[in-house]
């Protein structure tokens, strides 16, 4: 059996399998994971879960969710796509990462198993099966799942239970290459998850979105929560106000099971904690040298849009130096980010995320550049090596400070800061 000593051991043996994640892009099916799961014993159904998709706020959805169960005196289960800062992330107890050397340990004995089953899964599939796995081991009472991509045909989508919850974030247009062109198509795909008879619970959307998410759940016999938000007002005011809307749905997903399953309903105290619930690179506030450095992922016009509204209401009126980086994608997309981007802020720094980040290319950092230029936004600064970047960035005026454009970008930069 192979025992990994060290969570960087079993990082090497993951990146490992990158090559053959990319080569099987095109078989994008259930195929493996259904024949993993079932040489597993299927752990996925000896527990409760939620099943969340959507575009923008799964992930966050899914840590609230997580926070508030666990309030509630569960023993809960976690899994969100992609981490941000370590791999752990994947597989977490009472929204907390695995110790690192019960990950490995855990992770070392899971291994061997699906090494006996002779079955080669990819990178996500293997982490995926592992977190399922390993909640079964820790005989958790729910377990909050977030897809990796669409629902229909995503890793996660091997759950057979007809008492599973689905959530359904707010749905945007991206990675149409491989979900579908329009949102009726991609609508289609989150949908996927829902299976005959299961609860499903969404904010209302969209007339187009609307129309998918209602006839899947007619056909499925799914009762569908059409949510309808709070006044930002009457939410959580120490919250982002995306984070807010996020938390709200999770809530509603919350008070639900409760009464279902006789979990215990939490009092106001309890709720308040759940605000404090850490999420990372969601609007993740670091203070360092004097500065205030907000850290997201946002990385494509709608999850773009929602942060701008936030910051603007967090600062208002106050000058905001920016360091962005994308990964590599349509011209269309960088140009409409930055146009949605650059109008909150007073300078950019541009820089390339994959010199740190070798597995994930990047836009061309001039190609960004570019684009600042056709949006008349001229106080921009090159700087391609992103240790370089940041501290032009830390050298800058502004006391608030912005790293966007990926999810890479603040995994790179985060080592950076030994101070928070």
């Amino acid at each position: 059996m192979r025992i990994f000593a060290g969570v960087d051991e079993v990082n090497e043996y993951l990146a490992g399998l990158m090559p053959e994640t990319r080569s099987r892009r095109h078989a994008y099916t259930l195929d493996t994971m259904q024949r993993l799961m079932g040489a597993l014993d299927n752990p996925q159904n000896s527990y409760r879960v939620i099943h969340v998709a959507g575009t923008s706020g799964k992930s966050s959805t899914c840590y609230y969710l997580s926070a508030m169960l666990e309030a509630a005196g569960q023993k809960v289960g976690l899994s969100v796509s992609p981490h941000v800062y370590e791999v752990g992330e994947r597989v977490q107890i009472h929204t907390q990462p695995l110790p690192e050397k019960t990950f490995c340990e855990e992770f070392s004995l899971f291994l061997a198993e699906v090494e006996a089953t002779g079955i080669k899964p990819t990178y996500f599939e293997i982490l995926v099966a592992f977190a399922y796995w390993e909640f079964a081991r820790q005989k958790v009472d729910y377990a909050v799942i977030e897809v990796g991509l669409g629902g229909l045909l995503d890793g996660t989508n091997v759950i057979s239970r007809a008492d599973k919850v689905c959530v359904i974030t707010d749905i945007g247009l991206d990675h149409t290459d491989t979900l579908g062109k329009t949102l009726p198509a991609i609508a289609a795909q989150k949908a996927g998850i829902i299976l005959p008879n299961n609860v499903v619970f969404t904010y209302d959307q969209t007339d187009e979105v609307m129309q998918v998410l209602r006839e899947v759940a007619e056909q499925k016999q799914a009762e569908l929560h059409e949510v309808w938000p709070l006044a930002s007002a009457d939410l959580p005011r120490n919250l982002p106000l995306f984070q807010r809307r996020n938390w709200y749905l999770a809530l509603s997903a919350c008070r639900y099971i409760a009464q279902r399953d006789g979990v215990g309903e939490l009092d106001e105290a309890m709720l308040a904690a759940t605000t404090q619930t850490y999420v990372p690179a969601r609007m993740e506030t670091v203070v360092y040298k004097g500065k205030t450095i907000v850290l997201d992922g946002a990385h494509n016009p709608q999850k773009l849009s929602s942060l701008v509204r936030s910051i603007k209401h967090a600062y208002p009126k106050q000058p905001i130096a920016c360091m962005v980086s994308f990964v590599k994608s349509k011209q269309a997309k960088i140009h409409a980010n930055l146009a949605i981007l650059l109008p909150i802020v007073t300078s950019v720094v541009v820089t390339d995320l994959s010199i740190m980040n070798a597995d994930h290319a990047a836009a061309n950092p001039l190609d960004i550049v570019k684009h600042c230029e056709e949006l008349d936004f001229h106080a921009w600064e090159l700087a391609p090596d992103p240790v370089e970047a940041f501290g032009l960035l830390m050298n800058r005026k502004e006391e608030v400070v912005l790293v966007v454009g990926s999810f890479f970008l603040p995994e790179t930069v985060r080592p950076l800061m030994i101070e928070t």
